[in-house]
């Protein structure tokens, strides 16, 4: 399954995962702004990266 994360450099925490076949990418952005605008005014490095996870673990 692949996965995009969005992480946050500075806390070196992931904000959210989000299934790449349910959420494009337009819509992880979205969500990013929105939900974690906190991280991104408070001039922390939020990044989206992608994720990929073997079905068996």
């Amino acid at each position: 399954m692949e996965f995009r994360e969005i992480y946050c450099s500075n806390c070196k925490k992931i904000l959210g995962r989000y299934n790449i076949k349910f959420y494009s990418d337009d819509k992880i952005k979205e969500i990013a702004n929105t939900h974690h605008i906190n991280h991104i005014r408070s001039g922390h490095q939020v990044r989206i990266r992608k994720l990929v996870k073997d079905a068996r673990s």
